[in-house]
C-alpha cells in the first residue's frame, strides 16, 4: 500500500507540473463534473448515509448533498472573478511601478475526513481545492464505510488518477500519507487526531487547516422567546443524533426560566419525532459501539429530566437532558459529540462567560435573548463562529468562512475563503524600463529627501 501511495502521489505531483490545472476553464468543468456526479448519484449516496448513520433522506440531502451543490454552484459563479489578478494600491516612492496580488493553486492537497458528516465533509473541501487548482488526495473516514466506498466510485468514475484520488482504510493508511509530503493539508476531526496531522505537517513544514471541536456553549437569557429557542436548540442537538462538531454542547440557563426550557424542549421534539422516538425515521444512530458506550458512561452525571432510553445492540441513544449538573463533572470535560444535553443555571451573565473564558475556545457559541446582551457576549468571548437566537445555522451561509479558533482549529474555508484555503497569493511588482530613478542606489545622493518621502 506504501509503494501504490507513493506512486499515485508521484503521479499526481507530475500532473500539477503540467499546469492543466491553472486553467480556469479546466476547473469550471471539473466542478461541473463533480456536480454532475453528486446528482446522478444522490439515491445511492443517501442509502449509504442511512447505512452507515441511519440518516433519513431528508437530513441526509440537507446537511451533506445539498450543501455541497451549493457550493459547487457559489464557486462556479464566482471563480473567474476570484482567480483575476488584483491590482493594490503602490506607495509613491515605488513610482512608476504597479502592483498586484495573483492567486496560485498550491500544489498537492491532502484532505482527512471525518465519519460524522462523511459525505459533505469530504466534498466541501474538495470543492475548494478544485476551484483553486490543486491536485487532490482524499481519505474518508473507515468508520462510515458504505459512504465512503460510494465516494471511491465516484471520483474513480470521475476524474482522472492523477488528478483527483481516494484512499480507503484505517489509521496505517492515514499514517502512510502523513508520511509523504504535500503541499497543504486540510483536516476534520478531533483536537488528538488535529495534534497527530499537525506534528506530521512540521516535517515538511506543510501549511495545516484544522478543522476540530470543542464545547460549544448555548446561552439561554430570561427575555428570550422560551419556545422557539428550546426549538432551535433540540433541533440542534438531535441533528445526526448530536455528533455534529457544532452541536449546542451545554446549555446554561437563566434559572428563572429553566423549567419553562424543559418543559419546551419535551414538546418541541414529541412534535420532531413522535412518541416514539426510537422508531422514527428521522432520528439518527451512533456511529459505532465505542462511542455508545463513551456517551452512555456520560448519561450518570446529573439527573435525566428527558430521554435516557438506550439500545446498544442499535447503537440507540434518545435525546436525554441531564440537570443538576456541575462543572466538575466528566460530560462537562470534553465534548459530548452525542445527543446528550447537559443544563447548567446562572444568576448574572457574568457567571457563563467566566465559564466559557476558563476553557479552550469552543468552535462556536449560541446565545438566545437581546442582541445588546447578544454583542456583549460576542465581545467577552472567543469562538470559531456563532448564531444569535440560533444554533447551527451560521454553517449554511456561503459568504461566511467557517472554522475554528485555538483549539477547536485553524484556518477556514466555504465560499470563497475556501478558495483562498487552497491558493497562495503572490505579491508582484511590475516596474518599467522607460525610466529608473537613482534612489535606491548607492551612493544614496538623494537620501535627504527620500528619508522624507517614506
Amino acid at each position: 500500500m506504501k509503494e501504490e501511495i507513493m506512486e499515485h502521489i508521484a503521479s499526481q505531483r507530475s500532473f500539477f507540473k503540467s499546469h492543466q490545472t491553472k486553467d480556469i476553464p479546466f476547473r469550471i468543468e471539473q466542478l461541473n463534473l463533480l456536480k454532475k456526479a453528486i446528482l446522478a448519484r444522490e439515491k445511492v449516496i443517501t442509502e449509504a448515509l442511512w447505512q452507515d448513520l441511519h440518516k433519513s433522506y431528508e437530513e441526509a440531502y440537507l446537511t451533506e448533498i445539498s450543501l455541497v451543490i451549493q457550493e459547487i454552484d457559489y464557486h462556479i459563479k464566482n471563480l473567474k472573478k476570484w482567480a483575476e489578478p488584483k491590482r493594490v494600491n503602490t506607495p509613491i516612492y515605488l513610482w512608476p511601478s504597479h502592483s498586484k496580488l495573483k492567486a496560485e493553486p498550491l500544489g498537492l492537497a491532502l484532505i482527512i475526513s471525518p465519519w460524522n458528516y462523511p459525505f459533505q465533509l469530504t466534498m466541501s473541501p474538495l470543492v475548494g481545492a478544485i476551484s483553486a487548482g490543486c491536485a487532490v488526495v482524499l481519505k474518508p473516514s473507515p468508520d462510515a464505510p458504505k459512504t465512503a466506498a460510494i465516494m471511491a466510485e465516484l471520483i474513480a468514475n470521475t476524474f482522472a488518477a492523477n488528478y483527483i484520488s481516494l484512499f480507503e482504510g484505517g489509521i496505517e493508511v492515514n499514517q502512510m500519507l502523513l508520511q509523504q509530503r504535500f503541499d497543504i493539508i486540510f483536516f476534520t476531526g478531533s483536537t488528538q487526531v488535529g495534534k497527530i496531522v499537525s506534528k506530521a505537517a512540521a516535517e515538511f513544514l506543510t501549511p495545516v487547516v484544522l478543522e476540530l471541536g470543542g464545547k460549544s456553549p448555548c446561552i439561554v437569557d430570561k427575555d428570550a422567546n422560551i419556545a422557539l429557542a428550546a426549538k432551535r436548540i433540540i433541533w440542534g442537538k438531535t441533528l445526526n443524533a448530536g455528533q455534529t462538531c457544532i452541536a449546542p454542547d451545554y446549555v446554561y440557563v437563566h434559572h428563572s426560566v429553566k423549567e419553562a426550557l424543559i418543559a419546551e424542549i419535551k414538546s418541541a421534539l414529541q412534535i420532531m419525532f413522535g412518541s416514539d422516538i426510537k422508531n422514527s425515521a428521522y432520528y439518527p444512530r451512533i456511529i459505532h459501539p465505542k462511542a455508545f458506550n463513551r456517551l452512555h458512561q456520560l448519561m450518570q452525571n446529573g439527573d435525566i429530566r428527558m430521554g435516557g432510553e438506550t439500545s446498544e445492540s442499535e447503537k440507540f441513544i434518545s435525546p436525554t437532558l441531564l440537570d443538576n449538573i456541575k462543572t466538575s463533572d466528566a460530560i462537562m470535560q470534553e465534548e459530548i459529540f452525542g445527543p446528550l444535553l447537559p443544563l447548567l443555571t446562572f444568576e448574572h451573565m457574568h457567571e457563563p462567560i467566566d465559564h466559557i473564558n476558563t476553557g479552550e475556545k469552543p468552535l462556536a457559541l449560541y446565545y438566545f435573548g437581546s442582541n445588546q446582551t447578544a454583542e456583549e457576549i460576542l465581545h467577552k468571548t472567543s469562538s470559531g463562529g456563532a448564531c444569535i437566537n440560533d444554533t447551527i445555522m451560521h454553517v449554511s451561509n456561503h459568504h461566511l468562512p467557517f472554522g475554528g479558533v485555538g483549539f477547536s482549529g485553524q484556518g477556514s474555508y466555504h465560499g470563497k475563503q475556501s478558495f483562498e484555503t487552497f491558493s497562495h497569493f503572490k505579491a508582484i511588482v511590475y516596474t518599467p524600463t522607460f525610466i529608473d530613478l537613482p534612489f535606491k542606489y548607492a551612493p544614496f545622493s538623494y537620501f535627504k529627501f527620500i528619508k522624507k518621502l517614506i
